[in-house]
């Protein structure tokens, strides 16, 4: 390993990020999916084949086209705007005045800098200002953002964002604690470390609200 892949290896780690935002090219929905299909499966045929593995085996020979599908259609899928989940809301009719917190949230992302799993759990609340969110759509929001190459700061705060927008309130929080597989596998290959992220917007930023919502995720951290 040379100076610049050492070099590049510790920028992975320290998760440098240019913005909230994705980093995608302008470009980035002039090929169609069943296009992308066909380019990605041709690339991963080359990797594997550089490897050493033997396409032509009946164990092998349908991999590229499985993983070129997965990466658009499904771990990859986030990406691209047209599958971003609707953001119903509704009128606070029954006039809910107190947090509403959805704990526990099943997240499976990607890390952009190893292309491995990102594996862990997102924790979500808000304080309505006169809307309220289906609970399923906070759900979607959380695996919509997730299904992307990633990076847990900016996913963590693109969840918040999204909400912020869809309940028009800054009132908004998420707690992300997730499992690195490019530290958990590979690397140090520390397999008991987690990481945890949190966004904090409006009254969340009280030291109090933050503190009940923490306890209803029974997170000890100090933020």
């Amino acid at each position: 390993m040379n100076n610049n892949d050492t070099f590049s290896d510790d920028l992975g780690d320290n998760h440098i990020g240019s913005s909230v935002d994705n980093p995608m090219r302008k470009d980035a929905f002039e090929l169609t999916d069943e296009q992308k299909i066909e380019l990605i499966k041709k690339d991963v045929a080359n990797i594997l084949s550089t490897l050493g593995m033997d396409l032509t085996d009946d164990s092998m020979k349908g991999t590229p086209n499985r993983v070129a599908k997965m990466f658009v259609k499904e771990i990859f899928g986030g990406l691209n705007p047209s599958k971003k989940p609707s953001s119903s809301t509704f009128e606070n009719g029954y006039k809910y005045g107190e947090m509403l917190v959805e704990k526990n949230i099943t997240l499976y992302s990607t890390c952009e800098h190893h292309l491995l799993p990102i594996v862990g759990r997102a924790h979500v609340a808000y304080i309505s200002s006169g809307k309220v969110i289906g609970l399923s759509k906070m759900n979607r929001i959380v695996d919509y953002f997730a299904k992307r190459p990633q990076v847990q700061e900016r996913l963590t705060m693109q969840i918040v964002k999204e909400l912020q927008k869809a309940l028009n309130t800054e009132d908004v929080a998420c707690v992300i604690d997730a499992k690195h597989l490019c530290v958990n596998s590979r690397g140090i290959r520390d397999i008991e470390s987690s990481t945890v992220t949190s966004e904090f917007g409006g009254k969340f930023k009280d030291e109090k609200v933050r503190r009940e919502f923490l306890d209803y995720i029974k997170l000890d951290t100090k933020f």
